[in-house]
């Protein structure tokens, strides 16, 4: 069974950093392809970052300001985010797919597995 665990969200003002991790557990999962998401009330969910095979990629709104990392020894996939704006405020939830999968994209439909989610909220 795969278990996705977020940590590390919170508040902080305009400007702040956090750092969010999630600890992932079981063998059906991917290590090649993690993502992290995030969604806002009233919105749809929004592919953050992803990292595969070929790299990283980031959606415009977050270029330059948060980064996704990843360590395999302690199977865990951080985002760090810096420069955080209220508009950055969501939950973020951190998402694998099933195991051969070798590229990552922003849909939110290739990934199984799925953490609870971890609140990010930027005060201005």
């Amino acid at each position: 069974q795969v278990q996705l665990v977020e940590s590390g969200g919170g508040s902080v003002q305009s400007g702040g950093s956090l750092r969010l991790s999630c600890a992932a557990s079981g063998s059906w999962y991917s290590r090649n392809c993690m993502a992290w998401f995030r969604q806002a009330p009233g919105k749809e969910r929004e592919g953050v970052a992803v990292r595969d095979t070929d790299g990283t990629r980031y959606v415009d709104s977050v270029k330059g300001r948060f980064t996704i990392s990843q360590d395999n020894a302690k199977d865990t996939l951080d985002l760090q985010m810096n420069s955080l704006k209220p508009e950055d405020t969501a939950m973020y939830f951190c998402a694998a797919a099933i195991r051969g999968c070798l590229k990552a994209t922003m849909n939110s439909m290739m990934y199984t597995y799925w953490g609870q989610g971890t609140q990010v909220t930027v005060s201005s």
